[in-house]
């Protein structure tokens, strides 16, 4: 009996990931809201901690928390302020990220749901 394949090997792996984390970041790179909140010249730094982050999430490699340890979220997010504007431009950018992957239906619902769920619980500011 062969083990069930885990979401990260399922969505394509390593490859899948960088993809999604590049596209992704290309949006970033052009928001006037979103592009403030990394600090470094380069995004190289923030994209690749996002993929080691959900590559992990999903069931790959442990890298993440061997590098960087517990992933603590939303401390690590809470230097920033985080409202419904930002919210919704940074689920617009990894929409159109995971739309570019062709993925199965059911794995991009899968997906979907979590990536947005993780966009609202980043909200630090009132919803005005």
């Amino acid at each position: 009996m062969t083990e069930p394949l885990t979401p990260y090997e399922r969505f394509g792996g390593h490859e899948f990931f960088t993809a999604l984390v590049r596209d992704f970041y290309v949006g970033v790179a052009q928001d006037p809201v979103l592009r403030p909140m990394y600090p470094d010249e380069d995004l190289g730094p923030a994209e690749e901690r996002l993929r080691m982050f959900l590559e992990q999430y999903w069931g790959g490699p442990g890298t993440y928390s061997e590098l960087r340890g517990h992933p603590r979220l939303r401390m690590r997010h809470s230097p920033y302020a985080i409202g419904a504007d930002a919210h919704d431009r940074w689920l617009s950018h990894m929409r159109v990220a995971v739309e570019a992957r062709d993925m199965d239906p059911e794995d991009e619902s899968e997906l979907w749901g979590y990536l947005t769920s993780a966009a609202f619980a980043m909200i630090n500011t009132p919803l005005v």
